[in-house]
């Protein structure tokens, strides 16, 4: 199977980017700015109570989230699309390149900046990442929140009760009950590790990344140069 889908969609690449998805939203969530970065529904719940108690510098903080989210969709849609023509290194490498930078420049200089600026810069990033990488192996899957993991973990579990012959059912629901623990890991590990570390916490999730960097990397002028303009599955 594996060898009709891209490095980028391969399972394990996207348990260690939710792994990171879920570092983040610990980060955010516990040590800088009380915001969510993984996805924009609870911060637009935290921004409509926000409204309704006229907290406005909340307000402000968490509409620069919103609007960091939407410019990172934008963003990571426009210079895919332009990589794909020069043909030299794929996106998703390149956003993986990008991440590793900005989260060592912000775990580097912590505390140099006012602490909104951290979760306003987290959730561009998470919004890159959720753009870029949608399925895995031919089956959708998002990588920086777990509420449709839940749902397909019992949808494809039932399945599986119904039918025990049909093993891809059970084969599914573990795969996205794995997604759902790797998120939890990831946030348990930056709150946990938070406590000692503070915002230079953040440094750590350079170890997952890198890894993915380096497969990345080497399909890219290696084991997938001949097909470097490929879309992935999803786009």
């Amino acid at each position: 199977m594996d060898k009709h889908y891209l490095e980028c969609e391969k399972y394990y690449v996207f348990l260690i980017l939710i792994l990171v998805a879920g570092f983040y939203g610990g980060y955010t969530l516990s040590i800088k700015g009380g915001v969510f970065a993984n996805a924009q529904t609870a911060n637009l719940c935290l921004l409509g109570i926000a409204i309704g108690t006229r907290n406005f510098n909340r307000i402000a903080v968490i509409t620069a989230t919103f609007l960091a989210y939407f410019f990172g969709v934008v963003f990571s849609e426009q210079i895919a699309w332009k990589l794909k023509h020069l043909n030299i290194i794929r996106w998703d490498t390149l956003f993986i390149m990008l991440d590793m930078a900005i989260i060592t420049f912000l775990g580097i200089f912590d505390n140099a900046f006012p602490e909104a600026v951290y979760p306003i810069v987290i959730n561009c990033i998470c919004a890159m990442q959720f753009n870029t990488f949608r399925q895995s192996e031919g089956v959708g899957m998002a990588t920086t929140f777990v509420t449709n993991h839940v749902r397909q973990t019992g949808s494809w579990l039932v399945r599986y009760l119904r039918k025990r012959e049909e093993k891809k059912y059970l084969s599914r629901s573990l795969h996205h009950f794995g997604m759902i623990i790797a998120f939890i890991t990831g946030a348990a590990l930056s709150s946990g590790l938070g406590l000692i570390m503070h915002g230079r916490v953040l440094l750590l999730a350079n170890i997952p990344l890198a890894i993915v960097l380096f497969v990345f990397l080497r399909a890219d002028l290696v084991t997938e140069r001949n097909v470097g303009t490929a879309t992935p599955h999803g786009h």
